[in-house]
């Protein structure tokens, strides 16, 4: 008798500790967690409504997990051992009531689920301008290797690991890859878009917040994976245009033969800056793999 109240005993006092756990974790985490976990703490409207899309998830499905969980104990308690006054009823298991349910519910949370991620997909499509006021700006990128290199074509820059953008401005990323397949990602402002040679891939994002966030390689690429991440910056509009002007002073050039140097492999790669002097350069880099290998070499030459 004394041994079946053991198991019921340290199931509670596990869940103390645990509920204990997190209470004390609370202060750490509410200046942590938005350092850290960015999903989170959004600084844009596509984050925020991904943001609240998974808390939506989340809350249907534990309409399901928290009563399962309350159940498991209850019933441990209501038939274990001791308890002579619990009932054995071998016919529960086709009460039909009991089947609609444990099968039911769970299938109408499905339903819900799936139609609400489904509609969501649809606005949140990364391909879509969002709309505004002000003037889109658009942002060339190359995943390299292990670096990002980021092209203005409107402005005839480029950087490598740093990325500034003004507030409240639809951004346009073209995004391509001139190494293995990764991915693109700003958790603070939307989620991850791949990255693949001989493919253009788009992304539109937008900052309601200033300050500087994270931006980093969501898909393992190899040995330099975890220093290819980038600062992102967003600035006021006077800052951006003066951010601008400053960049345009770079006494580095960049054009495709400077490209073939840039996109050697090289790990933990400083913040550079260039003059862009070859407009064509994105398209260069998108189709190089698509020419024939003789023609691919002398370009690299």
């Amino acid at each position: 008798m004394q041994m079946a109240k053991k198991p019921v005993r340290m199931m509670l006092v596990i869940t103390g500790f645990i509920l204990l756990f997190f209470l004390l974790l609370q202060p750490w985490s509410l200046v942590e967690f938005k350092k850290y976990i960015a999903v989170l703490y959004p600084s844009g409207p596509i984050a925020h409504e991904e943001r609240n899309l998974l808390l939506i998830i989340q809350a249907l499905m534990l309409i399901v997990i928290v009563p399962v969980f309350i159940m498991i104990f209850v019933f441990s308690w209501i038939y274990r051992a001791d308890n002579k006054k619990a009932s054995y009823d071998p016919d529960l298991v086709d009460h039909r009531i009991a089947e609609y349910i444990w099968w039911g519910l769970p299938l109408v949370m499905t339903l819900i689920i799936g139609g609400i991620s489904w509609v969501k997909t649809y606005e949140l499509d990364p391909f879509k301008s969002i709309p505004s006021k002000k003037k889109e700006v658009t942002i060339q990128v190359v995943a390299l290797q292990w670096k990002w290199l980021f092209i203005y074509p409107e402005e005839n820059i480029a950087s490598i690991n740093f990325l500034q953008i003004p507030i409240d401005t639809p951004i346009h990323f073209v995004i391509t890859a001139d190494a293995p397949m990764n991915s693109f990602w700003i958790p603070h402002l939307g989620g991850q878009i791949y990255a693949m040679p001989k493919m253009k891939t788009e992304l539109n994002l937008l900052a309601n917040e200033l300050g500087d966030f994270r931006g980093s390689s969501a898909n393992i690429s190899g040995e330099g994976f975890s220093g290819m991440h980038f600062i992102t910056r967003v600035s006021s509009e006077d800052d951006y245009i003066a951010w601008l002007s400053d960049a345009k002073q770079s006494s580095k050039s960049l054009d495709f033969k400077a490209y073939n140097q840039i996109a050697l492999p090289s790990k933990n790669n400083p913040v550079e800056f260039f003059q862009l002097t070859d407009q064509k350069l994105f398209d260069q880099v998108l189709m190089k793999y698509m020419k024939p290998q003789e023609k691919r070499e002398n370009d690299v030459r």
